[in-house]
């Protein structure tokens, strides 16, 4: 989502099918501040990346990238909308101290959280109690870049690599076909890639390295855990992540405008597997109930309905002539 004020609100509209939005004061007060951290920290691409409430308040969020779109973006946190605080680089560090924490965020950076491993062994006496205690803002920046790796998407196309290393915005993309748009090939997690360094060299014969340099979101696992639906009449493709819940990614087909909001509480889904197997499990049954079924018999209650029917009409018949004479 872009800083310009009227790329905001469209964007904002197009990802609100599934309930989440902000108000007019907080849309205004985006549109202007966005326009002001582009400028004061020389950003050359500057968005809004979403919400993430808290239960005493929300944290917005906002993230910066320079010439090199593919390079990690600087990540910037706001209580208002108006007041920005930058935050640090996530480290693999920071991802590990903070993955045991579980429940909700206060909305408070300066909140602290036991570690998990203190919680483990309450029973030792530690000297120095430092690394014992977490800050949300730590668990904050880990959480932000987890939902990015997992879920930060963009359609094929949107971006390429230069042969000397450096990913720039395509200016000859101009959107999916609605064909293309509604296969999970077509989009790529805008992250290091994963995937793409274990195929052989056969199955990358068939790829273009200039844009198919990222990981596709068709083997992501558990399998199942995008949901794509048309919204607007069938206009706009609507990509929702049932592992990170409340992030939503849109695109127009045959047009450049697509992007991703994040609309949540930092949780991750972990039944999500659990979920997906009594879904498969569910509809297994469901086949297995109708190809065992036995056929019904039609064709003797619509003889009966129609008989029912002429009978009526012509006990009723009687009635309107006699009216008439």
């Amino acid at each position: 989502m872009e800083a310009d004020g009227l790329g905001l609100e469209q964007a904002l509209a197009l990802a609100a099918g599934g309930g989440a939005g902000l108000s007019p004061e907080k849309r205004a007060a985006l549109g202007a501040s966005l326009l002001l951290l582009r400028r004061d920290y020389r950003f050359q691409r500057v968005r809004f990346w979403g919400r993430l409430q808290g239960l005493r308040a929300a944290y917005y969020i906002a993230d910066g990238r320079a010439t090199d779109l593919a390079a990690p973006p600087q990540r910037l946190y706001s209580l208002n909308c108006v007041e920005w605080s930058l935050l640090p680089p996530a480290t693999e560090e920071m991802i590990a101290q903070t993955a045991g924490l579980r429940g909700r965020f206060q909305g408070d950076p300066s909140y602290e959280y036991e570690s998990p491993e203190r919680k483990e062994d309450s029973d030792r006496i530690y000297e120095d109690d430092s690394g014992l205690f977490i800050k949300e803002e730590t668990r904050l920046v880990a959480t932000i870049e987890q939902i990015d790796r997992a879920v930060g998407i963009i359609p094929r196309g949107a971006f390429v690599k230069t042969p000397l290393g450096p990913v720039h915005e395509n200016r000859n993309f101009e959107g999916l076909s609605m064909t293309e748009a509604k296969k999970l090939n077509s989009y790529f997690h805008f992250t290091e890639p994963v995937n793409l360094k274990n195929k052989t060299l056969l199955e990358k014969a068939d790829l273009d390295p200039s844009i198919d340099f990222l990981d596709s979101l068709e083997h992501d696992i558990p399998k199942g855990s995008w949901s794509i639906q048309l919204e607007r009449g069938g206009t706009v493709v609507i990509l929702r992540s049932l592992l990170w819940l409340g992030l939503t990614f849109y695109h127009i087909p045959m047009t450049k405008q697509y992007g991703y909001v994040y609309f949540g509480t930092g949780e991750k889904n972990m039944d999500l597997p659990f979920m997906l197997k009594e879904e498969a499990q569910l509809r297994n049954q469901t086949k297995a109930f109708s190809l065992n079924a036995k056929p019904l018999r039609l064709a003797p209650y619509l003889l009966s309905s129609m008989q029912s029917s002429r009978g009526y009409s012509k006990a009723f018949s009687p009635s309107v002539t006699s009216a008439k004479a």
